[in-house]
C-alpha cells in the first residue's frame, strides 16, 4: 500500500529543530484547531498543533503557543465566527490566516515561522508593501493551494500570511489568507486546475503559479480587486476559467 501523504512523520531531529526555532517567541500565540466527525486527518492535525504546543517556550508556568480545539458539533457558533467550513482547519489571528487542510511535512516551517513572526508582531514585510496593504479596503481571498512534499509552498503560505497579519494589525478582518492542502481538498485544486503547486488563486483568480515575489504580489492583489471592483465578480469569474 502506497504511503499516505498527508501523514508525514516528524522524527527526532525535526523535533528539535521546531523547538530551536519557536525559542525565538516573545508573546502568546494561539492556534485553534477544527475538529468534527468523520474526518479523516483531524487527528494528524490536532497532533502537529500540540506538537508545536510542547516545543513553544514557557512563560509563568504556560507555553506561548497555545492550542484551543473546536468541535463541529459542539462549537459551531466558532465555525461561523471565523468562516470556517471544511475540517481539518487550522487558525490563527481570528480566522484570517488558516490552513485548510493538515500543514504537515514542509507546511510545518511555513506554520511554524508564521507563528515567530506573529509572536515578535513583526511581519519582516517591506514597509512600501505594509502601506499599500492599508490602502485595500475591499475583500481579499487568497488560497495558497499546496502539497506536503513541496520544498516552495511554505514561502508562498507564509507570505500571504503575513500579507494577512499586516491587514489583521490595523483592525481589519477583510483578508484572508487560506493554505488549501490539495489531497485533502481536490475540488479546489480542480477548480483551479492545478498542475504543480505552489499556486496562488486571488478572490478566485488564479494569479500566480510558484512563489511571486513580494512586490508582484501586493501589485497583483491591488489589480484583482480593483477588477473586480470595476467589472463585478461575473466578468472575474469568466477570466479565472480562462486562465
Amino acid at each position: 500500500m502506497a504511503a499516505d501523504p498527508v501523514r508525514v512523520e516528524i522524527d527526532e531531529e525535526t523535533k528539535e529543530a521546531i523547538k530551536e526555532a519557536l525559542q525565538d517567541m516573545e508573546k502568546p500565540v494561539t492556534l485553534y484547531v477544527f475538529v468534527g466527525p468523520k474526518c479523516r486527518y483531524c487527528d494528524e492535525t490536532l497532533r502537529i498543533a500540540k506538537l508545536l504546543e510542547e516545543l513553544s517556550p514557557t512563560r509563568n508556568g504556560e507555553h506561548l503557543v497555545r492550542v484551543v480545539i473546536y468541535d463541529k458539533e459542539k462549537n459551531p457558533e466558532a465555525f461561523k465566527k471565523q468562516g470556517i467550513e471544511r475540517i481539518p482547519s487550522l487558525t490563527m489571528l481570528e480566522g484570517v490566516i488558516r490552513y485548510t487542510g493538515t500543514p504537515s511535512g514542509e507546511e510545518i516551517r511555513g506554520l511554524v515561522e508564521t507563528v515567530i513572526r506573529i509572536s515578535q508582531e513583526d511581519s519582516g514585510l517591506d514597509q512600501t508593501t505594509i502601506e499599500k496593504l492599508k490602502t485595500i479596503t475591499e475583500p481579499v481571498h487568497v488560497e495558497v493551494i499546496v502539497t506536503p512534499q513541496c520544498p516552495y509552498c511554505p514561502y508562498a503560505a507564509l507570505l500571504t500570511n503575513m500579507f494577512a497579519y499586516e491587514v489583521w494589525r490595523i483592525g481589519r478582518r477583510n483578508f484572508i489568507a487560506d493554505t488549501v492542502e490539495a489531497y485533502e481538498n481536490p475540488d479546489i485544486a480542480d477548480k483551479y486546475n492545478v498542475m504543480s503547486v505552489p499556486a496562488i488563486a486571488i478572490n478566485g483568480v488564479l494569479a500566480f503559479v510558484g512563489v511571486p515575489y513580494e512586490e508582484d504580489f501586493i501589485e497583483r492583489i491591488i489589480d484583482i480587486v480593483k477588477r473586480k471592483k470595476k467589472v463585478g465578480p461575473q466578468i472575474i469569474g469568466e477570466s479565472a476559467t480562462g486562465l
